[in-house]
């Protein structure tokens, strides 16, 4: 290590220091911004992982559920004295906790995990101010129950555990979510560096220009500003923020009018007191405060500071009852400012028994507010409807907000056969994306022969396999082959599935499958892996590639168009498709494909390599990075030509690129920046030069045969060994 000096005013030593120890000081970073970031697709480590090797779905099946629920259950009146339980209750606080941990979801990538709450960025939010206690509460119970309760089932299982101890009856709670060990990498939460900042919308008069793929209103905040569309009360414009916002989490009007009805039905907010004594987040104290934030002298209990709103949605915020509708349609509302300098509706002429108790004199009476969201659901004349509805039929409310709040903590979770324990539903629901089991046996060398003996050329059946199975996330486990969801609407339809080629290809294998009595996603899989098999025969080497049958097929009535809309591959480097001229570069969206399939560096490239010489570009591509004599065969040709030194490369257009003899300076191969990232990127190329090798050409054929299983098989939890 070398001497670092550190100049300071302190007159301080230098010290050895050669390690680069703080965020934001990576050489790579600063002096070369544009560089692609592969950590995405390294993020989450086994070396990160305190528990390597461990199971957590199969341990969290041996909970003491019913225990687990009494020491919850109690834990929302065991009020400490460091950070005093609200009327006597943590209720309000742990539904929060649970709101913001999942209301980051949005539709558009799946992202993000619910268990990176408890890291910096999103610890450290205005929005999540004091969410630093409700962790710390906690803590007892994870510490009892150890590694078979992890952090992100116990946090979204408190505002559940919450909403049962206020008296709701709430529709049921799966587990099976494992923790993080650090924040997430590959989460986009908007281009601005200031907190709350109001940039994120092309158009501000219009709320649906927020870009994509955020869902939240400012920087920073989970939802919505509660204040008002930046920071102005103006309930019409909020109902718009709130429509957008809840819709990009896969809400419709209903629904979204029960979460902010039924959230807002126990609990209260704090703003009694001045925002500038708040000392830093957890991510900025100093260290003896031991990752608490936003501490103040005396700012606990009645003096808390938190939203900068102060008062009780309800009379009383410690109990589940239908009285906020009675209070939104009932009376009427002015703007006011709160003690801290916050915007929010208050009651006129609220009678003073409906006013809430005061929290630090029992004798005394509180603030009834609502925040500009709440006033959205009287004054918007859609929500205005619902609420009214709600308001007449108490049960279709709870009904509505139960299904509400269980898709809301189980967005991530894809199908219902990830659920785990006791309380797990059983009921299938539209959004779960669930595929019927298919238990049919067939002969499965019967139905590869029927495939063999088509005229479907390789390409065909791989590209089929391959478009059927891209979709998979595993961000929120949605996707994937399972269902072949590809013969329906609106994925046959997708420019970048080929919709003539694929009627051609599904014809023939749809008929296979009726013969045979395979499920045609069965099918389509099969089709895959006789075309890989003919290609590495081709190739001059023989590999077989594994199958596991039982996937079912699913209906029409049970694939929800709205919701798969998400799912459409707007780009896909694999096929060396662009739908169309983004700001963002081809070799950065093929990095965003690999992390959402959950890829590592060496796999993208060696996928990338094979798929190239196999002809599976997308027909809008043409013979781009086909850098093969030999097109069809599974050979390391790719590699061999990108590295090949005896060629030049030379821009003919955006995203255009022709490789050049060097001595006949005939053009040779086309190339577009998702190939030639594979060269020009010094990590990326340490890959491609392995698989060039002489001595790596068994070596391409067998990781990529392991590659293309493992995507096959990436939205079957039933193969993982839960049990």
């Amino acid at each position: 290590m070398s001497v670092q000096h550190k100049k300071n005013g302190n007159g301080k030593c230098p010290v050895m220091h050669g390690g680069v120890t703080k965020a934001g000081e990576s050489n790579t970073a600063r002096l070369w911004p544009n560089s692609i970031n592969l950590d995405i697709l390294h993020q989450h480590d086994t070396k990160t992982n305190p528990l390597p090797g461990y199971n957590y779905k199969k341990e969290v099946k041996k909970l003491n559920f019913k225990a687990l629920k009494k020491d919850l259950l109690k834990l929302m009146t065991d009020s400490q004295q460091w950070w005093p339980a609200d009327l006597g209750t943590y209720s309000g606080l742990m539904v929060r906790l649970t709101w913001h941990q999942v209301g980051t979801y949005r539709e558009f990538d799946g992202r993000p995990n619910v268990g990176s709450h408890r890291f910096s960025p999103q610890d450290s939010w205005p929005d999540n101010t004091n969410l630093d206690k409700a962790r710390r509460l906690l803590w007892p119970i994870k510490k009892k129950y150890g590694n078979r309760l992890s952090w992100s089932d116990l946090m979204v299982l408190a505002g559940t555990m919450a909403y049962e101890h206020a008296g709701f009856k709430t529709f049921g709670f799966s587990f099976g979510r494992e923790d993080l060990w650090e924040p997430e990498k590959d989460v986009y939460w908007g281009s601005e560096t200031v907190p709350l900042a109001v940039n994120r919308y092309s158009d501000p008069q219009d709320r649906s220009s927020l870009e994509s793929p955020l869902a939240a209103s400012h920087f920073q905040l989970v939802y919505v500003n509660p204040q008002g569309v930046e920071g102005n009360p103006d309930p019409l414009k909020t109902a718009m923020d709130v429509r957008e916002t809840f819709g990009r989490m896969g809400m419709n009007d209903i629904e979204t009018a029960a979460l902010t009805i039924g959230g807002h039905s126990i609990g209260r907010a704090h703003g009694n007191g001045d925002p500038a004594n708040l000392g830093p987040e957890p991510a900025g104290a100093d260290i003896h405060e031991q990752g608490f934030g936003w501490n103040q002298e005396n700012g606990i209990g009645a003096n808390q500071i938190t939203s900068g709103l102060e008062g009780a949605w309800t009379t009383n915020p410690d109990k589940w009852d239908h009285q906020y509708l009675d209070l939104l349609l009932n009376y009427e509302w002015e703007s006011k400012k709160s003690p801290a300098g916050a915007w929010q509706w208050e009651p006129i002429n609220l009678e003073e028994e409906k006013k809430p108790v005061d929290l630090g004199d029992p004798a005394k009476k509180a603030r009834l507010m609502f925040t500009d969201a709440d006033m959205a659901m009287a004054m918007d004349p859609e929500y205005r409807k619902i609420s009214e509805r709600f308001y007449k039929e108490p049960k279709f409310f709870e009904d509505s907000f139960a299904r509400a709040w269980f898709k809301l903590t189980h967005r991530t979770m894809g199908s219902n056969k990830n659920y785990i324990g006791p309380w797990a539903p059983k009921e299938d629901l539209l959004w779960q994306g669930n595929v019927p089991s298919s238990k049919k046996k067939f002969n499965v060398d019967k139905v590869k022969k029927m495939i063999s003996a088509t005229k479907l050329s390789i390409s065909d059946l791989i590209i089929t396999a391959w478009d059927s199975a891209r979709t998979y996330r595993r961000t929120d486990k949605r996707g994937g082959a399972n269902g072949a969801r590809i013969r329906l609407a609106p994925m046959k339809d997708w420019e970048a599935n080929e919709p003539k080629r694929l009627s051609k290809v599904l014809t023939i294998l749809e008929n296979i499958a009726r013969k045979t009595g395979a499920s045609v996603a069965d099918t389509i899989i099969l089709a895959g892996n006789v075309g890989l098999e003919k290609a590495i025969k081709k190739a001059g080497f023989k590999v077989k590639v594994s199958f596991n049958p039982g996937r079912g097929d699913s209906s029409q009535e049970q694939t929800e168009i709205k919701s798969f809309k998400w799912l459409e591959p707007l780009h896909d480097g694999f096929r060396n498709y662009v739908k169309d001229d983004y700001s963002v570069m081809p070799e950065e969206l093929i990095l965003e494909r690999a992390s959402l399939m959950g890829l590592t560096a060496k796999e993208m490239t060696c996928l990338v390599g094979g798929m190239r010489v196999l002809g599976t570009n997308h027909e809008s591509a043409n013979d781009k990075g086909i850098l093969t004599n030999n097109v069809g065969a599974l050979t390391n040709d790719f590699f061999v030509n990108l590295v090949d030194m005896k060629y030049i490369w030379k821009p003919t257009g955006k995203n255009s690129y022709d490789i050049i003899d060097r001595k006949s300076n005939k053009v040779k191969f086309t190339a577009s920046r998702a190939d030639l990232v594979f060269g020009s990127n010094s990590i990326l190329r340490s890959y491609a030069e392995v698989y060039a090798q002489d001595d790596n050409k068994e070596k391409f054929i067998k990781d990529f045969v392991n590659i293309w299983v493992k995507l096959m098989n990436a939205d079957r939890p039933e193969l993982k060994k839960l049990n």
